[in-house]
C-alpha cells in the first residue's frame, strides 16, 4: 500500500488536506473511489469518536487493488468560515467531491474510466447528485444512505430518541419545534427560505435546496451502476425503513445491487447497542470495518467494466 498526502482544491479559497491511497502495484492504471463524508464536520478518516471508517476502507480497498482519495471536509477544515455562511450542500460537500474526482481522473496511475463515488450517510444521499452535477463516474457506492429528505430523517431520528426521561421530554419538544419549522418548506420562495433560520446561521434554504430531488430521484434518472449497502443494526438509518424504501422505489432498476449486513451498525462495524441514546457507547469503542464489507465493495468495482 502506498499513501501520498494531497491537497484537494489547491489554489481555491478552501484547499483541503487529503490522502491518496494506492495499491502496491500501479504498473497499470487502477480503479479508484472518492470518499464523501456524512453530515457534520469530519476529518479525512471520517472519525467518529474511536471509529475511522474512511481510513479502514482506504486501506482495505488498496489490498484489493483499488485506489482512493479521502480529505478533510470543508466544515472541519474551515469551521468558523463555514459556520458564518454554510450556504448549501454544494459549498459544504459537492464542489469538493467534484474537485477530488477531477484530480483522480488526471492521475496516470488511475483508470479514469473506472472512478467511483463512495458516499457514507449524507454522503450517500448526495452521491448520485455529485455524479449528475459533473463527476460523471463509473458507478456509485452508497453506505447507510436514505431515499428520504434530510429534514425527514432528522425528525425521525429525534422521535426515536424520545422516551420517558427528562431527555425524552426535551427531544419531544425539539421534535415539535423542528417539525413546525419545516412546515410549508417547499411552498416558500427561495428568498423566504434563506431568511428563515433553522439553527445558528443555517437557513431553511439549506434543506429546501437539497430536498428538491432525493437520492432516489437522481438514481431513477440515471443508468449508472449503484451498490446500496446497509447495516442491519444501524439505529440512525434503518434497515426496515430507509433501506427497504430504496428497494421498493428502485425495484426493477438495472445495475442496482443491495446488500444488508447482519449485526453491523451505521459505521459498518459490529453493533454494541440498538439504542440511539447510547451513541457514545456505540461509537466510543474501537472497532474496524471487516473484510466482508470491503470485499463487497471491491467485487462491485470489479464487476463494473
Amino acid at each position: 500500500m502506498i499513501t501520498e498526502k494531497i491537497t484537494v482544491g489547491a489554489g481555491t479559497k478552501y484547499p483541503l488536506n487529503g490522502m491518496l491511497t494506492l495499491p502496491d502495484d500501479v504498473s497499470a492504471p487502477v480503479p479508484a473511489v472518492v470518499m464523501v463524508h456524512g453530515s457534520g464536520p469530519s476529518n479525512m478518516d471520517e472519525r467518529v469518536m474511536k471509529l475511522t471508517p474512511f481510513k479502514d476502507l482506504a486501506e482495505g480497498l488498496a489490498n484489493h487493488g483499488i485506489a482512493s482519495v479521502r480529505y478533510d471536509k470543508r466544515t472541519f477544515a474551515y469551521k468558523k468560515e463555514m459556520a458564518k455562511n454554510c450556504g448549501t450542500v454544494k459549498e459544504e460537500t459537492i464542489n469538493d467531491a467534484l474537485l477530488a474526482t477531477a484530480m483522480l481522473k488526471i492521475d496516470p496511475r488511475i483508470d479514469s474510466g473506472r472512478v467511483f463515488i463512495l458516499g457514507h450517510s449524507m454522503g450517500a444521499m448526495l452521491a448520485p447528485r455529485i455524479d449528475a452535477e459533473g463527476a460523471d463516474v463509473k458507478g456509485l457506492i452508497m453506505l447507510a444512505g436514505t431515499p428520504y429528505r434530510l429534514e425527514e430523517v432528522m425528525v425521525k431520528q429525534l422521535r426515536r430518541s424520545s422516551g420517558n426521561s427528562l431527555l425524552g421530554l426535551v427531544v419531544k419538544l425539539e421534535d415539535k419545534i423542528f417539525s413546525k419549522k419545516f412546515n410549508g418548506l417547499y411552498e416558500m420562495s427561495d428568498e423566504e427560505a434563506k431568511k428563515k433560520k433553522f439553527a445558528g446561521n443555517l437557513s431553511l434554504y439549506y434543506f429546501k435546496e437539497m430536498g428538491r430531488k432525493t437520492a432516489a430521484d437522481y438514481l431513477l434518472e440515471s443508468s449508472k451502476p449503484a451498490l446500496i449497502m446497509q447495516g442491519e443494526r444501524d439505529f440512525q438509518v434503518l434497515a426496515n425503513d430507509d433501506f427497504k424504501a430504496f428497494q421498493d422505489i428502485l425495484a426493477g432498476r438495472e445495475n442496482t445491487v443491495f446488500r444488508l449486513f447482519p449485526g453491523l451498525n451505521h459505521i459498518f462495524v459490529e453493533a454494541i447497542t440498538d439504542n440511539i441514546l447510547k451513541a457514545t457507547k456505540e461509537y466510543g469503542t474501537e472497532r474496524h470495518i471487516g473484510e466482508e464489507v470491503i470485499s463487497t465493495i471491491a467485487d462491485f468495482v470489479s464487476s463494473c467494466v
